[in-house]
């Protein structure tokens, strides 16, 4: 006899079922960070301690059938995340992530031929097929601000797992009020920024998280603006003051291409304003930027759409404590939060908001959290964000989970300072 020889059941009267499409369901369960996935095969996947990436084969034949079950209720906490090592998933190529992130799922997928690839016959969540690129930006970067000992440009690494690490030395012009993001997929740029004065000089961040050294501006010297991906692969950054007084507000914004190459003064949208903060949201590459202070120094509760072709709506009014200083973030696969500022003093307000840029009523953590402002945030592991440094150059950090969670205070890394940026980056764990 020839052949595979798969694993069969007995059923309760005693009689034996046949495997259903020939798969020879694995007896190990699988514990590690990678698997080669097989065709024919099913797989349990425990992710109670990590991520686990699947690779799978790098040539199938029409009908090749692989099914992956979540073994311990555990993939909304760790996800699996699926290479499909040169072949197309539900039509998508490999540059596009595939992520599952619902507890309990079973992933049952078929390869169909060439132009679509790999498709599900059954994923119980749908909408965790292939998504772009940008959102599985894995590590995340926190760069210059103003340390005890005045304006710096140290920097410090986020892994995957959202550990900071201890700083890295200084490369570029030290200055605070710096604004990060991320652009072509994996690679971010800090722009702009205070020294003695606004500057339009730029630092562009690999896809290691290694900074360049001063790119010459283009446009005007800003401080104190944000910025978020969009369409993808590209960046915006908006709003600030300028002219060596923050009573000089503005709210041009500048367009940056999925080479870093930022573009010249475009006339804004919105109130003028400074101390804003922003993230990306939604599955379109679309995004926003939140509250602010205005030229008299009030903090407003004001919300600017952005389109995933980079152009920034009209004011909207927000809900939520108007504040300065916050800082906002993504967090799981299309949702984004704000959190922290000033107004009279250090918040720990939160903000989250939904897929489709609404952002919800002021809430607080349940868990031991330190009211504070000036602080950064960025994007880590695919799904989960950190706010990490503060006034008073604190160092504490906190998680939030891809539910939109915050953690306690962690305590912190490197050295302490306020009014820093930071940014995500690369697509590899």
């Amino acid at each position: 006899m020839s052949g595979i020889v798969v694993s069969n059941v007995f059923r309760t009267s005693g009689v034996i079922a046949a495997t259903a499409a020939g798969i020879n369901f694995q007896s190990s369960v699988v514990t590690g960070t990678t698997l080669t996935a097989e065709a024919g095969n099913g797989y349990f996947i425990n992710t109670t301690s990590n991520i686990c990436t699947i690779t799978l084969p790098s040539s199938a034949e029409a009908g090749d059938q692989i099914i992956l079950v979540d073994f311990a209720r555990t993939w909304s906490t760790n996800k699996i995340v699926i290479d499909s090592n040169g072949l197309n998933y539900q039509g998508q190529d490999d540059t596009y992530g595939v992520q599952y992130t619902t507890s309990g799922a079973t992933v049952n997928i078929v390869y169909s031929g060439a132009s679509k690839g790999w498709t599900p016959i059954s994923d119980d969540v749908v909408t965790d097929a292939p998504e772009d690129p940008t959102r599985a930006t894995q590590k995340g970067i926190f760069a210059f601000g103003d340390a005890s000992g005045g304006r710096t440009a140290i920097s410090n690494l986020v892994n995957s797992s959202g550990v900071i690490a201890s700083d890295t030395s200084a490369v570029g012009t030290a200055r605070y009020d710096a604004i990060g993001t991320g652009y072509g997929y994996d690679k971010g740029i800090f722009r702009g920024g205070y020294t003695t004065d606004e500057v339009s000089l730029s630092n562009l961040v690999n896809n290691q998280g290694v900074i360049a050294t001063d790119t010459t501006g283009v446009g005007t010297g800003r401080a104190g603006g944000d910025g978020h991906t969009y369409g993808g692969d590209k960046a915006i950054n908006a709003y600030g003051y300028l002219g060596g007084s923050i009573n000089a507000v503005s709210n041009i914004r500048q367009l940056i291409s999925n080479q870093g190459v930022v573009g010249s003064d475009v006339s804004g949208a919105g109130t003028a304003r400074y101390n804003v903060a922003a993230s990306a949201y939604g599955s379109g590459g679309t995004g926003l930027f939140y509250n602010g202070r205005n030229s008299g120094g009030t903090s407003l509760a004001v919300s600017n759409l952005t389109s995933n072709t980079g152009v920034v709506s009209s004011d909207v009014s927000a809900v939520g404590l108007p504040r300065n200083y916050l800082a906002g973030a993504q967090y799981g696969t299309d949702t984004a939060i704000f959190a922290f500022g000033e107004i009279s003093g250090a918040q720990q307000t939160i903000n989250l908001v939904n897929n489709q840029g609404v952002v919800a009523s002021n809430t607080t953590s349940s868990n031991s959290v330190t009211s504070r402002y000036g602080l950064s945030a960025c994007r880590f592991g695919g799904d989960k964000s950190i706010f990490c440094y503060a006034n008073s150059q604190q160092t504490m950090s906190n998680i939030i989970s891809n539910q939109g969670v915050m953690a306690s205070d962690v305590s912190g890394v490197g050295t302490g300072r306020i009014y820093g940026g930071a940014l995500s980056f690369s697509q590899n764990a």
